[in-house]
Parts: C-alpha cells; structure tokens; sequence
C-alpha cells in the first residue's frame, strides 16, 4: 500500500526537520518547502494527502496559500501552524476550510494525533469525490442512448436544462421511454450533482402517505407519529425531487405542492412553521396531463406551473433507428453482468427488433434482451432466439389477401411477396404520392421520417435529390 504524502511548508528549518522526522517515523512520506512558490512547484507536480502549512511565509501568507489548496485542490487537508496564534487568524483559517490549527511550538504527539484525522478527513473526501464521480458516469446523459432527431431533441433540451436556474420540468411520455433515466441526467449533469437526489412515485402511497413523505410531520401530527420526521422536500434541499407519476396525485396534494411551487414553503403535517427550501422539482407522467386538465382530474394552474419546460419522451417505435445502437448496449451490460461474449445480432434478428412496435418501449427492449442472455449461451443472438410476439409479425399469404395500414390508405396486393416486398412497396407508393416529400411520406405511413430514411436506405432508394 501506498504511503500517504505529507507537504510541510516553512521558512524555518529546524521546524521543517523535527516535524518531517517525527512523521516519517509514523510512516509517512514527507516533502519540504520553505516558501509559497516551491509549495506550489511540489503540489503541482507530486501527489499530496496533507498540507502542514507555516502562518507567515517569506513570500506570501500562508493564508493566501490555504484559499488556493482549497479551489485547487479541495480534498487535500490543510493544517496551519504558527507561532503568531490568535484568535482571529485561527478564526479566518478555519472558515476558509483549514481541517486544525496548531500553535508553535507544536507538541509531536498533538500533532502527531491531528495528522491522523486530517488525513482520515482527505480519505473521505477523495471517496465520496469518486462516487460522484461514478454517480455522474452512471446516471448522466451517457445513459441516454440514441443518435436519432428525436433523441437529440431531447439531449440538447437536458443540457440547457442542466446549466438554467428553471425549478420545474416536466417529463411526458409513455411507460418505458426512460422518464427517471432522464430525470438523473438533469441532476447529475448539473450544478445540483452534489447535492440529493430523491425520487417518489406518486401512485404508490395514499394521499396521507404522500403528503407526510414530502413534507414531513411533526411529533404526534397523527396515531404512529412517534417522532418528527423530515419531508423529502426538506432532505433534498439544494438537490432535485423527482415526482413520478404526478398525474396520480389526489386534488388535496395537487393543492398543497401548487403552493410549495408559488411560495418556496411548506408545513409539515401537525406543524405550524413554514419551512423554506430550495429544491428542482422534476415531475413526470405517461399520462395525458392535458386531457386530465379538460376532463377536471388535474388542476390547470398546477399543470401550467409545473410545465415551465417540458420534455417529451418518444416511444421506441418513433426511434426506430436507435434499436441497434440500444441493442448493443444492453448487450454489452449483460456480458458484463452475466460473463457472457455475446458479440452481436444476426441480420434477420436485428430487422426483427427494428420492425417491432415494442408497445413496452425501452424497458421492454431491455427484459426481451437480458431474458435471451440469461436463457443462451451464444456469440450472436438469431431470429429463433426472439419471442414469439416479435417474430410473429410475418404477413399473411393469400392468392387474393390484402393489408392496409391504419394511417393509410395503401392497399397492396398479396401473392408469394416477402415481408420486406410488401416494406419496399408501401414506402414507393407513399413517396410516388406525396412527390418525395419525406415528412408528408411518413405521415402517410404513421412512422417518423428518421424511419422513413432508415427503410428508404435499406432498399436503396435514397437519392441525392433526398438529402
């Protein structure tokens, strides 16, 4: 194991020596300076764990070094030692982040004690950096797979979400579509990360459930309110609460969060203070909030209010082209997950899964994958892999069969023809119709236009007029 690195700053040599002797008998590494510029050059250049750091220094203060360690390198400890102790200097250096402040002549063994600490402090500022860290990486926009107009739509509203003072959005789209996925992208990629992330579902408590989970009760507020208790507003102030399925909330809790959005405050149940937090409230729902509000399930003023900035999620069947890149990912977790080598998808399976309305949309994706992982143990998944709802969307046969499509009225006639004739053929009667009008063609057809392309390049019959 590594040994930790201690940087002793001062201009007086004996005490450089006697404090570094007694650190590297504790076992440390230990490094000198004996100014601002050579502390610098050292912190630069090596690893540092702890700064044992002189008050007054021959070029600057050691002060003036304390505020730069703290910007530059907020999780090194500092200790700050001197011989000119006063109330005030040790006032101004602990409020500028200083872990200890230790007079001179500096007892060894207090030191020795303190320097324990400060570093036991620096290790658990480097963990909890990491897990940020690693909580951006796992819930950041990377999560957000797809390279479609769609997707991107969304991606570049999340990243003027992230970097805006907006405190309500609102996420509609279907069950599936990666509503909470995109909710942890808005918080972790933004200046709130370091802060909490709460997440409730709306549905799954009652209304007197609800309203003590988010605003908290006081002592005897009701039978089992034993003691008090904070709210999930209160926990996560500074940070976002994401409040799922809002559409499922009772008209007295839409009253009550309206009011929490207006005026910032709130009582816990029983209480009879106003508490005032600072919170994003991301909310969402696969419901038509819209036709709720017309219908008189959900009040207009809160709808409105929590619609500041929308985003809507497109159903997996409105991406198409993002399937693949999906596919691979899920494929590439569950080898991770499982120790598996699956590499890829056969072509047949893969024009499967593209072709699928996937009514479950990414979620279902992702259960039909791992399910295929779990179940093989092959290098690439084929077409006899597939459930059975997937693969049997096959056309029907018939000398004197027809289809029609439900936003169309494109009738082709069926004999011997593949899956991908009938494909081919619906797609050059649409644009024959609508004179290569791609968005017009689409509509026809009721799929997007990134579909459209993606099925007018797999036949071949993009052209340079089209692009």
């Amino acid at each position: 194991m590594a040994r930790e690195r201690i940087l002793v700053v001062d201009d007086e040599k004996l005490i450089r020596w006697s404090v570094r002797s007694r650190l590297q008998q504790e076992g440390y590494a230990v490094e000198e300076a004996a100014d601002g510029k050579h502390a610098f050059e050292l912190l630069e250049h090596s690893d540092c764990d702890l700064l044992v750091l002189d008050y007054r220094l021959p070029d600057t203060t050691g002060i003036d070094i304390l505020e730069k360690v703290r910007a530059e390198h907020p999780e090194i400890s500092v200790l700050m030692m001197t011989a000119y102790g006063t109330v005030e200097s040790a006032v101004q250096a602990m409020k500028l982040g200083a872990f200890d402040y230790l007079t001179k002549p500096v007892n060894l063994d207090e030191l020795s004690v303190v320097v324990q600490k400060a570093l036991e402090t620096t290790r658990l500022r480097r963990e909890v950096r990491r897990l940020r860290t690693e909580q951006r990486e796992t819930h950041g926009k990377v999560r957000l797979i797809g390279t479609s107009s769609a997707m991107q739509e969304v991606l570049d509203l999340i990243d003027k979400i992230c970097v805006s003072q907006a405190t309500t959005v609102l996420i509609e789209g279907d069950s599936g579509t990666g509503k909470n996925v995109v909710a942890k992208a808005i918080h972790y990629g933004s200046p709130r990360a370091d802060r909490p992330f709460v997440n409730i579902t709306c549905s799954a408590l009652t209304e007197t459930l609800l309203e003590s989970e988010l605003f908290g009760h006081e002592r005897g507020a009701f039978t089992d309110a034993k003691t008090q208790k904070k709210g999930l507003l209160e926990v996560s102030e500074g940070g976002t609460a994401f409040l799922d399925e809002i559409g499922e909330m009772g008209p007295a809790m839409q009253a009550k969060l309206l009011r929490f959005l207006e005026e910032k405050t709130f009582k816990r149940v029983g209480g009879t203070r106003d508490i005032r937090v600072e919170v994003r409230i991301v909310a969402a729902t696969n419901r038509n909030l819209e036709q709720a509000v017309r219908e008189g399930r959900f009040r207009e003023d809160l709808y409105y209010r929590l619609k500041v900035i929308p985003i809507h999620l497109p159903s997996l069947r409105d991406r198409r082209d993002d399937v693949p890149l999906l596919v691979q990912h899920f494929l590439d977790e569950f080898n991770a997950e499982f120790r598996k080598n699956t590499n890829g998808v056969s072509r047949e399976a893969m024009e499967h899964l593209t072709a699928y309305d996937w009514p479950g949309n990414i979620r279902e994706l992702r259960n039909v994958l791992e399910r295929i992982m779990i179940l093989e143990d092959k290098e690439q998944i084929g077409l006899e892999d597939l459930p059975s709802e997937i693969v049997g969307n096959a056309p029907q046969t018939g000398e004197n069969a027809t289809v029609g499509r439900t936003r169309s009225d494109v009738v082709l006639p069926l004999g011997t023809l593949t899956l991908e004739d009938l494909e081919r053929g619906a797609i050059e009667q649409a644009l024959e119709r609508t004179s290569r009008n791609q968005v017009k063609a689409a509509k026809l057809l009721g799929i997007s236009r990134d579909t459209l392309r993606y099925r007018m390049k797999k036949f071949g019959l993009l052209d340079r007029s089209d692009d």
